[in-house]
């Protein structure tokens, strides 16, 4: 043993003794206190205070003590660790040197010889046995310069059972394409007690103009009136779930089941409202509504900037018989994809950031998203919503542009309504979790502030 390894073990052995000195008067001071307590007495005599107080500073002398030995026991072990490290690097050399490997050289912790790892690690730990300690360090040496390999890994049944999986108390949600369209209509509480909901409407109005002369006819029509109206329809969904799944699962899986049937219908309702073909107990969705304006952009090379004024139509047929101005563009994010992928003759981008201020600019982007206004065309925001269709046309592969006033139409909607059905399944402990909600929906209040481009110029894009 090195003189820095006996000095680091005899300091180790003292410390454990000035540690054992300390608890003593620790206890003798608590039976001080303890013994006032017991005679219900508040404060100690002045026999008892003196000693206290004597204990309380051989105490302070001890920790001082204990405090300077721990820093000298710190400078030795490193001392000691660098002795180590530099016999460990000789002993490397000489094995390099060589290139002739001891093995009948016994190890440390050799099978059989009667030497525990685990007990000299709590040896030298708590007690301070420094010949624990020379072992340990012995054996790190060891394992360093000629380290032991074992044919175990992490596949199971070779240790990989004592390396388990490790599940999170979060889950990964199933992407849903939710309910911009829906969002940007008006959406108004659906009324009680009814199955169809009928907005009267004026057909067609009255009118006005010059009087001839003094005291001849005023100009008298008379209005006609219709009525729109948007049938109340069922959206729900259920899934049956076994008791010991819900019992058991670490998850709150009811929650998870309730969530995803939850977004589901917002999706299917976004839907309703794009495309709902009032059939099949469908409501009439903005693209199967009558009367509305529609642009026909048929085109097998489709280009940005030939589709730009077939947009500009759009918006200029809204104008024209509706009267009043557009709120919004409605299209699929892969075509306004298309449009920020187009280029001038130039290799310039037609849609630029608008934080840039451009000018001329074809179109603008502040954000590419799904679900939220990614920018501007032709002065109007752009929301894109993947639910719009893509199978339209011949070839089954083309979307569609909406351009619309979204307050003109209404969507009414009852609160989704959940349902925990326990019987249904009672004979087989099974529970069925179920969601559904009541809507209808119309864009014929006024249809003539819709336009849709249609045709094979929006067929799928390529980049």
């Amino acid at each position: 043993m090195s003189t820095a390894s006996e000095m680091l073990a005899r300091l180790i052995a003292k410390q454990g003794e000035a540690r054992k000195a300390r608890e003593g008067l620790q206890s003798k001071r608590e039976a001080i206190v303890q013994m006032a307590d017991d005679e219900g007495r508040a404060d100690l005599n002045e026999s008892e205070d003196s000693e206290f107080q004597d204990l309380t500073e051989q105490i302070r002398a001890l920790d001082e003590e204990i405090a300077t030995r721990a820093e000298r026991v710190a400078e030795l072990s490193d001392e000691e660790k660098r002795n180590a490290d530099a016999a460990m690097a000789f002993r490397q050399a000489e094995i390099a040197t060589s290139r002739t490997k001891v093995i009948n050289e016994a190890r440390t912790y050799e099978q059989g010889n009667g030497r525990s790892y685990l007990q000299d690690l709590l040896k030298s730990s708590v007690q301070g046995d420094p010949e624990a300690r020379a072992r340990l360090d012995r054996h790190a040496s060891e394992v360093l310069v000629d380290p032991e390999y074992r044919d175990v890994n992490r596949t199971d049944g070779t240790g990989g059972y004592f390396v388990p999986p490790l599940w999170l108390s979060d889950y990964v949600e199933l992407a849903r394409a939710g309910r911009p369209t829906a969002n940007l209509v008006t959406n108004l509480a659906l009324p009680p007690g009814t199955d169809s909901i009928n907005i009267p409407k004026i057909n067609s109005g009255t009118a006005t103009a010059i009087q001839p002369a003094d005291n001849s006819a005023v100009q008298e029509t008379d209005l006609t009136d219709t009525s729109v109206q948007a049938n109340v329809k069922t959206i729900a969904g259920q899934q049956d779930i076994a008791i010991q799944l819900l019992d058991q699962s670490p998850f709150n899986f009811d929650q998870v089941v309730f969530a995803d049937l939850a977004a589901d219908y917002a999706t299917q309702v976004n839907r309703q409202v794009l495309s709902g073909q009032n059939s099949g107990n469908e409501v009439k969705g903005i693209l199967a509504s009558s009367g509305i304006n529609t642009v026909v952009y048929t085109d097998t090379t489709p280009t940005v900037a030939e589709l730009y004024p077939k947009v500009a139509d759009a918006i200029q047929k809204i104008h024209t018989s509706r009267y009043m101005a557009p709120s919004v563009i409605i299209m699929h994010p892969r075509r306004w994809a298309w449009l920020l992928a187009a280029l001038d003759n130039t290799n310039r981008p037609l849609v630029v950031p608008n934080a840039q201020g451009p000018s001329n600019a074809f179109a603008t982007f502040g954000e590419v998203a799904s679900q939220q206004v990614v920018g501007q065309f032709q002065g109007l925001p752009v929301v894109t919503d993947p639910s719009i269709p893509t199978t339209f046309g011949t070839g089954t592969n083309e979307d569609v542009i909406v351009v619309m006033r979204a307050s003109d139409c209404i969507l009414y909607e009852s609160s989704l309504r959940t349902r925990v059905l326990p019987e249904v399944g009672s004979g087989t402990l099974t529970v069925r979790l179920q969601v559904y909600g009541y809507m209808a929906f119309t864009a014929e209040r006024q249809p003539k502030g819709i336009s849709v481009v249609w045709g094979s110029g929006l067929s799928t894009p390529t980049f």
